[in-house]
């Protein structure tokens, strides 16, 4: 939770009279505006605005929330006017989150290398499929494949996220090549456990709908465990292109069934809405989106 940010939204909204007015003038939208007075109402665990559709009125701690606010925001923009040549310089903390292997592949290198360039900033990358609350949970940043979900944030495009399917030289050569995906059922396939629960990149872009066997002779919950056994001929391996494009490169692994492989999904670059100056955010914005863009696939820059 941004409880500065938070503490803005509040007192416009005391200033504007109501969440429009405040939405209007902070440039976000009143849903935005409701987001920021919950989280601060949860995070102090009283009710600082009583509401009906026609009014709202501060609450007796509201209103001493308020004056305090007033004082501490007049405070820190002070503080800021003091250092204003100091902005420019990117510095402190970024959290950003990333799904599992995408992040680990391609972003954790990128942000590296843009601390490299930035001396001055820190960052914190967690990776996980699940889906973040950038408030909530405080977070600077995120990367999301698939359906943004919340049109409240700023997005970027990034490239398409990719699936492959792939074996080993010596494995086709030893069970052949398929062809289509009806031959899957004369293959070992290498089968992911988050998959088999939630149904993930399950289908192939076919009319009859053929699935990814939820089975196999092998299965694991880490793709990176599922790449090391397709290296050694374990079997028919579906993975994103990013964690699998060194061993695509170099023969280790060979692309089959390309024209059955899950849809490309969008990836995007998200962030909050804000009128503040973000030096080191917008700086590692501008990195990622010059050194990924909008390209076909984000594989191409892993």
């Amino acid at each position: 939770m941004d409880k500065f940010r938070s503490m803005e939204v509040f007192v416009s909204v005391v200033d504007a009279g109501n969440f429009s007015a405040a939405a209007n003038k902070l440039d976000i939208s009143a849903v935005m505006v409701g987001k920021h007075i919950h989280q601060l109402e949860k995070h102090l665990g009283t009710r600082l605005l009583q509401r009906s559709t026609r009014k709202q009125r501060l609450t007796e701690a509201g209103g001493g929330f308020y004056e305090n606010c007033k004082k501490v925001l007049e405070q820190v923009r002070w503080a800021e006017t003091s250092v204003e040549s100091l902005q420019a310089t990117p510095k402190g903390l970024l959290r950003i989150s990333a799904p599992v292997t995408l992040g680990a592949c391609v972003i954790a290198p990128l942000v590296a290398n843009y601390l490299d360039l930035y001396p001055h900033v820190q960052a914190e990358l967690v990776l996980s499929n699940t889906r973040v609350d950038l408030i909530e949970e405080g977070y600077d940043l995120a990367i999301r494949i698939g359906t943004l979900g919340d049109a409240e944030l700023v997005a970027k495009p990034l490239p398409h996220y990719r699936m492959i399917i792939s074996a080993s030289p010596e494995y086709l050569q030893r069970k052949g090549v398929p062809t289509s995906p009806a031959d899957l059922e004369k293959h070992h396939c290498l089968t992911h456990l988050v998959w088999s629960n939630r149904g993930a990149w399950s289908h192939f872009d076919a009319p009859s709908e053929i699935t990814w066997p939820t089975q196999g002779k092998f299965s694991s919950n880490d793709g990176h465990a599922l790449r090391g056994a397709a290296l050694r001929g374990a079997g028919l391996l579906l993975q994103p292109e990013v964690l699998l494009a060194e061993d695509l490169a170099a023969g280790r692994l060979v692309p089959v069934l390309e024209k059955y492989v899950p849809s490309a999904r969008p990836v995007h670059l998200v962030y909050l809405p804000d009128f503040r100056p973000r030096p080191k955010l917008t700086s590692l914005v501008n990195y990622m989106l010059q050194y990924l863009g909008s390209e076909t696939n984000v594989s191409d820059h892993a």
